[in-house]
């Protein structure tokens, strides 16, 4: 039988980060657009245009993603660490109809930083009474399953980009 070395290491602080929790906050939970399952991806590589561990499909496509139903969005909701940018909206209403190309657009440029979800208010009205959503379209910034800000209306592309950027910039991811 081979006898155990000790070895002496150095004290550890306990407010200093162990290695283990660096590497696990530069990693992010991103859930699958098409599946539904939750990735981790480096932080550093988010931008590289990933695909899901488990459908092997895009993590981005550069497109707002449909969650229709309840459980869907509370799984994207809760368990993805970068924010959701949702849309609620209805087949119905002519605004939502306008701001769907915008909508659409503002993916291309603000994806993988933001994730851009769209609810069809007549598919999971339980959403929209969930958070009170009294007009569409109504566009919501969640992030870790908690609402952080909520516009109402049409409104252009540079006013969207921007309205977004100012609730999501310094935001901790």
């Amino acid at each position: 039988m081979m006898p155990i070395k000790a070895t002496r290491q150095a004290p550890h602080h306990p407010a200093a980060p162990s290695l283990l929790e660096v590497h696990m906050a530069s990693l992010l939970h991103i859930v699958c657009p098409h599946c539904d399952s939750t990735n981790r991806v480096p932080r550093e590589r988010l931008r590289d245009g990933g695909k899901c561990g488990f459908c092997h499909r895009p993590l981005y496509e550069g497109r707002p993603v449909a969650l229709n139903s309840v459980a869907r969005f509370d799984k994207h909701a809760n368990h993805s660490d970068i924010p959701l940018l949702v849309d609620f909206w209805a087949t119905w209403c002519g605004p939502c109809r306008a701001m769907a190309p915008i909508f659409e657009q503002a993916a291309t440029q603000l994806e993988p930083d933001v994730r851009l979800i769209k609810v069809d208010s007549d598919a999971a009205p339980e959403l929209l009474q969930r958070f009170s959503i009294q007009s569409i379209p109504t566009l919501m910034l969640v992030h870790r399953g908690r609402e952080i800000a909520r516009t109402s209306g049409l409104m252009p592309l540079p006013q969207l980009l921007a309205w977004t950027r100012e609730h999501v910039d310094g935001m901790k991811v």
